[in-house]
């Protein structure tokens, strides 16, 4: 029975021709694995943001919901908070970057809505993508009507636990809100709970 990680590879056969003769044989492309199947728990691992973005984009599609595009400054924020989880060795809103509050705030990214999913020990964008599917409220939050902007991130943690942390981030660029500096974040909203049975996923709606 196949693992939900094993890994899918895409090959191509060749075809040998015989022509006056003589035989030539078209030479075999290199086997090649897919974006949304490559390891990031490898050494010089490279996430394939642009698969990911399709990919949520036609989840969003079969639900009558519009696509999403990658944003520049939500990667920016989900690879700080993929980054912070790895060296925390903690999977938590809730991390050294700061809350999810506060570093919308630190971030400048006015928007009209933004959502988080983080995820932990899965080696694979699909596997990752699995799991969120899988949990209500984080399908929920990738089914988002307005959200139409995203970003997302994979940080390496070798030796721990989990290998690699995960960090997508989902907004709605539009009807901008208050600006609210970082400061005035932290002073307001309480730290969010840290933690959860397992490690699996911690339930997010923001």
């Amino acid at each position: 029975m196949p693992h939900r990680s094993t890994r899918a590879f895409i090959g191509a056969a060749f075809t040998a021709l015989a022509l006056a003769g003589c035989s030539s044989t078209a030479p075999t492309p290199p086997m090649t694995t897919p974006g949304l199947y490559q390891s990031q728990s490898k050494p010089g691992a490279t996430l394939d943001r642009q698969a990911a973005a399709e990919m949520v984009s036609e989840f969003r599609r079969g639900r009558g919901l519009g696509p999403v595009t990658l944003d520049p400054a939500l990667n920016r924020m989900a690879e700080a908070q993929a980054s912070a989880m790895a060296r925390d060795n903690k999977l938590s809103h809730e991390t050294s970057a700061g809350s999810f509050k506060a570093r919308i705030a630190a971030s400048g990214y006015r928007n009209g809505g933004m959502w988080e999913n983080i995820g932990a020990g899965h080696d694979t964008l699909a596997d990752a993508f699995t799991g969120w599917r899988s949990s209500p409220p984080h399908m929920k939050n990738m089914l988002q009507p307005k959200a139409s902007r995203i970003g997302i991130a994979a940080a390496r943690a070798p030796g721990t636990r989990y290998e690699v942390f995960w960090a997508m981030v989902l907004a709605d660029p539009n009807n901008p809100r208050p600006e609210v500096t970082a400061a005035q974040v932290n002073r307001a909203i309480p730290p969010f709970p840290i933690g959860a049975p397992g490690g699996i996923y911690i339930p997010a709606i923001h």
